[in-house]
């Protein structure tokens, strides 16, 4: 795993010609195809087992594999009694004396479709047009195990040497993986040595760079419900006398976060963020500028100009950074007990229920705040009304804290020996793209296609990097969580990365000064 890689051990130009080829011939069908299939993830779809949507992907997704008759492959669709399916794969060495093993990790499930597609759109009718392909999934993460399959092809066309190969793709992953540690059970005596776990969902801030993550937010999620009736009554005979569920639910919310700023008020919700990850969110914000903050779909409706547009929390490329890494935030992501817009009539409803999602930072232990938030949100309800805070989950993203396990149950599992390496490492990659996640205006994932001879990688512990993976051709938008900061790489690393052709920036559309955040006037 620590042996160089000589800058000629591969053709980067003849890389990037035949992956662009494989994928522009075949895997832009694949995902046409899988972005049809509404394989929604357990959590979202609890009859999934009869659906069988999601067996359906991963039969798909192995055929195609299967297909590519990758020299040393062999392939099989692991189910455990109860358990959303996963496709397990395992590619020799090309060397005997390369002990260890490359894990390969992907998702088939999706989240679940949304409301404000365009009107010619659809989460589950996929459409190319103008080198974008729409629909749900395509880019996260539908494209995995393609992209991984692709890379490992052309590195054997190439005779480039490389370590055990294996590949693990789950269907649970947007449920937050709760079927993963069964199958990490049954499949450890398959999985060997692993010294890298490569995951193609990240980010990166421009093509001209390689990129690494190394700080992203966890998430603990729950329903939030306030009741204060058994049925709707006559607002005119009732309302004020019978307390709004919706002013109690902003009441109990109000001990949760500053309304004004959005700032979360317990402080065991926040940490420290540390000298190093401050030093590389500078640098980074010295990189990317206004990009940081510019480069989500505002809401503007003056097309003709450029200031009459939606604006962030903050205009300071450092601080943008770091409130979408190291501070603690609260989303709404979902309401029921009210009726819709054309059936609102004067009745004063009987409840109000919130869907809750709180990113924590890095260094927040997510279950014990998920205890704390609920004591925070049911104690001492407000005119003894019934709030209730069911917990969905909760998810760690980054470097644990002492005694804590690692961010997902995957390298929680595996647990590499201290004695032997510092801790696991993590290697998110996924090619920078134009397109951009917008669920109003252009229905939710949204991609640009493009052909990329580099990676984005995120690295939760240190071990040596083997870039052996890095010509990969994928498709992501360039959204992501994470800090993007420069890293300093064994001197080995930017010999190959240097060997790569150069990588054409994006062009700047004229017509229109914000052509990029869903004009609504000319439609841009």
């Amino acid at each position: 795993m620590n042996a160089r890689v000589p800058p000629i051990a591969l053709e980067p130009a003849l890389a990037l010609d035949r992956v662009s080829q494989a994928w522009d011939s075949d895997i832009v069908r694949q995902l046409t195809d899988y972005i049809a299939i509404p394989a929604k993830s357990p959590m979202f779809a609890a009859d999934w087992a009869e659906q069988g949507l999601l067996d359906t992907v991963v039969r798909n997704a192995a055929a195609w594999v299967e297909s590519q008759k990758v020299a040393g492959l062999t392939l099989e669709v692991v189910r455990l009694p109860g358990r959303t399916p996963v496709l397990f794969f395992e590619i020799e060495a090309t060397q005997a004396h390369a002990p260890q093993t490359v894990l390969m990790y992907g998702h088939l499930d999706k989240q679940p479709e949304f409301s404000g597609w365009r009107s010619d759109l659809g989460p589950w009718t996929p459409k190319y047009e103008d080198g974008k392909l729409y629909g749900r999934g395509g880019a996260d993460d539908g494209y995995a195990v393609y992209a991984s399959i692709a890379a490992v092809q052309e590195l054997k066309r190439q005779n480039v040497p490389h370590p055990r190969i294996v590949g693990l793709i789950e269907t649970c992953e947007e449920s937050g993986s709760r079927d993963l540690m069964p199958y990490i059970d049954a499949l450890r005596p398959r999985l060997g040595d692993v010294g890298l776990v490569i995951c193609l969902d990240s980010g990166a801030g421009n093509y001209d760079q390689l990129w690494l993550t190394t700080s992203l937010r966890g998430m603990a999620s729950g329903t939030l419900k306030v009741e204060i009736l058994t049925e709707g009554i006559h607002s005119g005979d009732a309302s004020g006398l019978v307390p709004s569920s919706f002013r109690i639910m902003r009441q109990v919310l109000d001990r949760l976060e500053d309304s004004k700023t959005g700032r979360l008020l317990p402080q065991s919700f926040h940490c420290q963020v540390p000298a190093d990850r401050l030093a590389q969110a500078q640098a980074t914000a010295a990189i990317l500028g206004e990009e940081v903050y510019r480069r989500f779909p505002w809401a503007h409706y003056d097309c003709g100009g450029s200031t009459t547009f939606a604006l962030p929390t903050t205009t300071d490329p450092v601080q943008a950074l770091l409130k979408r890494t190291w501070e603690p935030t609260l989303s709404v992501t979902g309401a029921e007990g009210f009726p819709t817009l054309q059936d609102a009539g004067n009745v004063l409803r009987p409840y109000t229920a919130f869907k809750l999602s709180l990113r924590l930072p890095p260094l927040v232990d997510a279950a014990q705040a998920v205890q704390e938030l609920k004591a925070l949100l049911e104690d001492n309800a407000p005119y003894q009304a019934r709030v209730t805070f069911e917990p969905g989950g909760a998810v760690d993203h980054d470097e644990p804290g002492a005694g804590r396990e690692v961010l997902h149950p995957l390298f929680s599992a595996l647990k590499f020996e201290a004695a032997r390496v510092v801790g696991g490492l993590l290697v998110h990659g996924r090619a920078p793209c134009w397109g951009r996640r917008q669920p109003k205006r252009y229905g939710g994932d949204r991609y640009r296609h493009r052909k990329m001879l580099s990676v984005s990688v995120q690295i939760e512990y240190c071990v040596s990097v083997m870039v052996f993976f890095a010509p990969i051709c994928t498709l992501g938008p360039m959204a992501g969580p994470g800090i993007m900061a420069r890293w300093m790489p064994p001197p080995w690393i930017p010999r190959f990365i240097s060997s790569l052709p150069p990588i054409t920036a994006r062009p700047s559309p004229a017509a229109c000064s914000r052509p990029a955040r869903g004009c609504r006037r000319c439609g841009r």
